[in-house]
C-alpha cells in the first residue's frame, strides 16, 4: 500500500476564527461536516466557506474547552462523524468517544431547507453496552472512530496498550443507532455485536492506536492509527508516529506509515472517502493537533492499494 499526501491545508471559519481539535469528517449535502471535540459546533466547510453549526447547547455557559483554562472536562469531546440516512435522506451521526459520562451523546445532523438542523440524546445505557462487549474498564473507553458498512455501523475503540487495552471495534445497525439519537427507541435496545480486535503493532514503543475508519466498497476498512503515549483515555502524549492501516474484518493486510510533510507528525482523527477507481483511493483527512490555539489541518490523501 502506497499512501500519498497530496495537499496540506488550515482550516478557518469564514470569521477568522480557527476550526480546533478536528475529530471526524462526513460527507453532508454539498460539503463536508467536520466535528471538533472540544467544542459544541461543528465546521461545514462547503468550497471555500466554513460555517459553524451548533450540535449541542453550551456546557456550562461555554462552547470551547481545553486543558489550559481548565475545562476540558466540561467537553463533549465528539469524536466520531459517520454518514447516515434518515427515512431515505443523508444525514450525519456524530458521537461522543464515552471517556466519561458528558461524553455518552450521539447528534444527528439533517438538512432542513439547506439548513444543517442537530438532533441530540443522551446514550450512556448503549455506551454501557458497547463497554460490556468490548471488555473495558469504564475509565478505558474511548470510542474514536466509525465507519459505515451499508446498513451497519462499526465503532472503534481507541486501545492503548500501556493501559492493556488493544483497539478494537463493534457492529451496531444503523437504523437502530439512528432511532436511538431520534429518541424513538431506548438506547439500552440497540443490538451490540461483531467484536473485532486489532494489533496495529507499534513506533518507538508505543502501540498504534485506531482513531478512525472508513468502508471500503470491497469490504475492507481503510484505518487511521496514532501512536500517542499516553497513560489513559483522557490525557494528552506525544504523538511519536502515524499510519493508515487496510484490514478485512480484523486481520490485518497491511500497515503504512503517514508522510510528515514539512517533518512534522499529523494526528489524523478524521476520515471521509471521497472517491475509488480500480486501487486508487482517495480521501480527506482531518488532523487533531491538541491546541486550541492551532487551526486544524486538511489533508488530501491518495492511496495505492495495489
Amino acid at each position: 500500500m502506497q499512501v500519498l499526501v497530496e495537499s496540506v491545508a488550515q482550516l478557518w471559519f469564514d470569521d477568522g476564527t480557527p476550526v480546533t481539535a478536528a475529530s471526524g469528517i462526513a460527507p453532508l449535502g454539498d460539503g463536508w461536516l467536520v466535528v471538533q471535540d472540544d467544542a459544541t459546533s461543528a465546521a461545514w466547510r462547503r468550497g471555500t466557506t466554513v460555517t459553524p453549526v451548533r450540535l449541542l447547547p453550551a456546557v456550562e455557559g461555554l462552547d470551547r474547552f481545553s486543558e489550559a483554562a481548565g475545562t476540558k472536562h466540561l467537553k463533549p469531546d465528539l469524536e466520531v462523524a459517520c454518514p447516515a440516512e434518515v427515512d431515505g435522506a443523508p444525514a450525519v451521526l456524530a458521537l461522543g468517544s464515552g471517556s466519561s459520562a458528558r461524553r455518552m451523546r450521539g447528534v444527528l445532523v439533517r438538512l432542513d431547507g439547506g439548513t444543517p438542523v442537530p438532533h441530540a440524546a443522551d446514550l450512556a445505557p448503549l455506551y454501557a453496552r458497547v463497554a460490556a462487549v468490548l471488555g473495558v474498564p469504564p475509565d478505558q473507553l474511548n470510542l474514536e472512530g466509525g465507519s459505515r458498512h451499508g446498513d451497519t455501523v462499526r465503532w472503534f475503540q481507541r486501545g492503548n496498550l500501556a493501559a492493556g487495552v488493544p483497539s478494537a471495534s463493534v457492529d451496531l445497525p444503523l437504523e437502530a443507532l439512528v432511532r436511538a439519537v431520534l429518541g424513538t427507541v431506548d438506547p439500552a435496545s440497540v443490538p451490540v455485536g461483531a467484536l473485532r480486535r486489532y494489533d496495529l503493532g507499534e513506533v518507538a514503543g508505543v502501540g498504534l492506536a485506531v482513531t478512525d475508519a472508513v468502508a471500503l466498497p470491497d469490504g475492507r476498512t481503510l484505518l487511521s492509527a496514532a501512536a500517542e503515549d499516553t497513560p489513559n483515555a483522557v490525557d494528552d502524549g506525544p504523538v511519536v508516529a502515524t499510519a493508515l492501516a487496510l484490514v478485512d474484518g480484523d486481520r490485518l493486510l497491511d500497515v503504512t506509515p503517514l508522510p510528515t510533510p514539512g517533518g512534522r507528525v499529523h494526528k489524523v482523527e478524521g476520515l471521509a472517502l471521497r472517491e475509488v477507481a480500480g486501487d486508487e483511493v482517495t480521501l480527506l483527512a482531518v488532523v487533531d493537533d491538541d491546541d486550541p490555539a492551532v487551526p486544524s489541518t486538511e489533508l488530501g490523501v491518495r492511496i495505492l492499494l495495489g
